[in-house]
């Protein structure tokens, strides 16, 4: 089956006026979706690297029940290509909203399952059964929910300021970082025996709040402008202008991989930082008694966050997308090495300083500029599809295994932190190398068929 030729499809006009009370909407409703997304992981995160290994895989002992949590962890990431690639397309067909409103639902559902489910001592291996079935579903709602996002408040915002209102979604982001690392942070000064009996649900439980709350205001929101002028050529043309989920990847392949590349750097080290440097902290002889001062570490990073996303996605709007990413990537790289060695001194405060340099600045610097650029990259016809595969193939192979691989590189090394550092900086540095393939994507029309980088190869 041939493919389209997207290069032959001019672009619609894109509408000039922005409608301001569908663009609130459209930023409250994906930042709630964000939060939610965010919540969840980490909460999820933080349960694996602190109690999931004893709850739910006691035999293996410490060191093997962090590994197995952590790889339920991963088990989640690789769900969420399937189901980014499953709704990417039904957005990119049937549209925005209602997939929107799907992926929320199944997210925060599985989420609230898993605060109810029982433990090894209850049921043996089926808890730990059930925690990987609905850590797939999360998965795979999680697939296309921050794809869905990103694409949506891009699709509604004015083109010369696309790059500071696509940040705005994802500070929802750092609220649902706040509120899950601060309600571990607050159950932690419960006794452990509670925590572990039944504290731990709690958090899991609340996430019901957020879902009704998201699908209330989606409910209220209209299709973006992209969409609507995609629905107009449809109808308008004699041969069908979107594309199956095979035909979008074959048409954006490259693009595609410039996504993963980018993702790398950024999603690697949110996970490293997030995740696996939580378990590090726990496992230090200067830390004993203090395990949750990666969690606390993890609030400062978040407010620091909240600010930094949308200040670097500002500065794409001015400088453009790639300078900004490039030089954030090379920041991340740079800092890996003297960062985790800090953490070796036994000092409180290091803790928190290097989380906060490195989730703050490393990874917001390249978080920033991406979300207009992800979208930006791919043409109206399979915008949806083609974000989210980039997205997702990357959180697999950058943030989903890094926590299960970094562990592995720990216990082999005797937890030198030098290896966490090499891991971080390699992971930095695809994304600066992939940067210098990169197009510039600022101020491009959202409503263009053409992927970024077509209009020259086809001139």
């Amino acid at each position: 089956m041939s493919v389209p030729r997207n290069d032959l499809l001019p672009p619609t006009e894109e509408p000039e006026a922005v409608d301001p009370v569908q663009l609130r909407r459209a930023t409250l409703a994906s930042s709630v979706g964000s939060a939610l997304e965010y919540y969840d992981f980490y909460i999820y995160g933080l349960a694996s690297a602190l109690i999931f290994g004893e709850l739910f895989f006691k035999p293996l002992g410490p060191a093997g029940g962090t590994i197995a949590a952590f790889g339920t962890y991963a088990v989640g990431f690789a769900a969420r290509p399937i189901g980014g690639l499953i709704f990417g397309a039904m957005g990119d067909k049937l549209g925005r909203k209602i997939v929107l409103i799907i992926t929320i639902a199944l997210m925060g559902g599985s989420s609230m399952l898993i605060g109810m489910l029982p433990t090894y001592e209850m049921a043996g291996i089926w808890g730990a059964i059930l925690l990987v079935a609905l850590r797939v579903a999360q998965g795979l709602g999680a697939g296309a929910e921050q794809a869905g996002a990103t694409v949506l408040i891009s699709e509604f915002a004015p083109r010369k300021r696309r790059g500071f209102f696509a940040a705005l979604p994802f500070v929802g982001i750092q609220v649902g970082t706040l509120l899950g690392a601060g309600t571990f942070a607050l159950l932690g000064l419960a006794q452990r025996e509670v925590l572990l009996g039944w504290l731990w649900r709690v958090p899991f439980l609340l996430g019901a709040v957020l879902i009704i709350v998201a699908v209330v205001i989606r409910l209220r929101l209209k299709e973006s402008p992209a969409f609507e002028a995609l629905e107009e050529a449809e109808a308008h043309r004699e041969a069908p202008v979107k594309q199956s989920v095979g035909q979008a990847i074959a048409t954006s392949k490259r693009n595609i991989l410039i996504g993963i590349g980018l993702r790398m750097g950024e999603n690697g080290n949110s996970s490293i930082y997030s995740a696996l440097l939580l378990a590090y902290v726990a496992s230090l002889p200067a830390y004993q008694g203090q395990q949750l001062i990666g969690t606390w570490g993890a609030v400062v990073a978040a407010a620091i966050s909240v600010f930094t996303v949308v200040l670097f996605g500002a500065l794409s709007d001015r400088w453009g997308r790639v300078p900004v990413y490039r030089w954030g990537a090379f920041f991340t790289a740079v800092f890996a090495f003297p960062g985790f060695w800090l953490l070796t001194i036994g000092e409180v405060w290091l803790v928190l300083l290097v989380m906060g340099v490195g989730i703050g600045i490393g990874v917001q610097s390249m978080l920033g500029p991406q979300c207009a650029l992800l979208p930006e990259l791919f043409g109206n016809a399979h915008r949806f599809t083609g974000v989210a595969t980039a997205r997702e193939f990357s959180a697999v192979i950058a943030g989903g295994i890094a926590p299960l691989v970094g562990a592995a590189m720990l216990a082999v090394t005797g937890n030198a932190w030098w290896v966490i550092a090499l891991y971080s900086a390699v992971l930095a540095l695809i994304s600066f190398a992939t940067s210098f393939v990169t197009p510039e994507t600022r101020g491009r029309s959202l409503t263009d068929f053409n992927d970024a980088g077509q209009e020259t190869v086809h001139a």
